[in-house]
């Protein structure tokens, strides 16, 4: 072999190990840059599950606090419910002696008894009471009210009517404390 093949081959042999060597550092660039971006995108994933259960608890958060309020604001409206409802019978009593009263020659007592009647009344209506509107001739409403009996109907126009009232209802703000006991047409 002349000189000029050997330093052809020489050359050629160390031209192919420095592209080798330059081939295998691209390779490694490109491989440590996936490898980086590989990475990247497992953290930008794994932030996007961070972020999505502090958005989820953040609303569970802020459904609670509604939710909290809402049952404070519904609590203090019927706070005195209890108290209320043992005072019904007590209104009851009163329309009943209101009732005798009337027929009695004694009109200053009935006035008097009036006056404490309704001083009561605006009272319990100044704690959010109501009466239930239940009358005669108005359609019975299970919902509403509460049926004690049935009889026959007077005339075909109350059929399914109300005929009588026993017991008022009263309710504390949308709330039925008393369901007015009626007698229903038949």
């Amino acid at each position: 072999m002349s000189k000029r093949n050997k330093t052809e081959e020489i050359d050629e042999s160390s031209l192919g190990e420095e592209l080798n060597v330059e081939v295998g550092n691209e390779q490694d660039e490109v491989r440590n840059e996936i490898e980086t971006r590989t990475a990247e995108d497992q953290l930008q994933e794994e932030l996007g599950k961070e972020k999505d259960k502090f958005l989820r608890l953040f609303a569970e958060f802020e459904n609670y606090k509604k939710r909290t309020s809402k049952e404070r604001v519904e609590l203090f409206k019927t706070a005195g419910q209890d108290v209320i409802v043992s005072l019904l019978p007590v209104l009851d009593d009163f329309e009943r002696a209101l009732k005798e009263l009337a027929k009695s020659e004694d009109k200053e007592m009935f006035k008097g008894v009036e006056l404490i009647n309704v001083k009561l009344r605006e009272t319990l209506k100044s704690k959010g009471m109501e009466d239930v509107g239940a009358k005669q001739g108005d359609t019975f409403d299970a919902e509403i009210h509460d049926a004690i009996t049935q009889i026959p109907a007077p005339s075909k126009k109350l059929k399914g009517k109300i005929i009588d009232v026993v017991e008022k209802g009263y309710k504390l703000g949308d709330r039925i404390i008393r369901h007015p006991k009626v007698v229903v047409g038949n």
